[in-house]
């Protein structure tokens, strides 16, 4: 009897070890390169799926209005203009974790960036992308198998999509949207 209650033990133990492993290996294996799964909030707080970008190839910009880098957004309308009826669109993503350079509402971001950038492409809500609170978008921006792995280090860092939702290139935030690096990277992806 005693030698059967351990046998029940023993097989109930090696099971959850083994129920452990495999939990272990499906959320590491949950590692994507892909952004069409996650849902975001625009800047009037609707929901927008990303698969609904399928087809276009999408530049994703942490942006903030009191940063150096904020006169990017000059070059990123520039781009938008040119590459826009081809299927190119730019998803901004306000941002205030950086020196708190993103202070205002979601209507103030919007008049600011019309107003001193005349931005015509989207803005969503504002996002956290460092620490616990990070927005599953960048989750996923800042931890998968073709891009670097690692943090948004500041303001205006780029994220180049292609037609399927697959990350395909990262730019740090001093490389200019109007960069050769950043233009022959897009046009790369609007010929796919």
């Amino acid at each position: 009897m005693f030698l059967k209650i351990i046998s029940i033990v023993l097989f109930f133990f090696i099971n959850q070890i083994v129920a452990q492993d495999n939990l272990t290996s499906t959320k590491e294996s949950k590692l994507t390169d892909n952004i069409n799964d996650i849902t975001v909030l625009d800047m009037n707080n609707k929901e927008v799926k990303l698969s609904s970008y399928n087809g276009k190839v999408l530049l994703i910009v942490n942006v903030a209005s009191e940063c150096g880098n904020t006169p990017q957004y000059a070059g990123l309308e520039d781009i938008y203009k040119e590459f826009h009826p081809q299927g190119f669109e730019i998803l901004a993503f306000p941002c205030n974790d950086f020196g708190g350079q993103e202070p205002g509402t979601n209507e103030e971001i919007k008049t600011f960036c019309t107003a001193n950038y005349g931005v015509t492409f989207p803005l969503f809500d504002k996002v956290k992308i460092l620490g616990p609170d990070k927005s599953p978008l960048y989750a996923v921006l800042t931890d998968n198998s073709v891009t670097y792995k690692g943090d948004v280090k500041w303001n205006f860092e780029k994220f180049l999509i292609d037609r399927n939702g697959n990350i395909v290139a990262r730019f740090g935030n001093k490389v200019q949207p109007t960069s050769d690096e950043v233009i022959s990277a897009i046009k790369v992806q609007l010929k796919q």
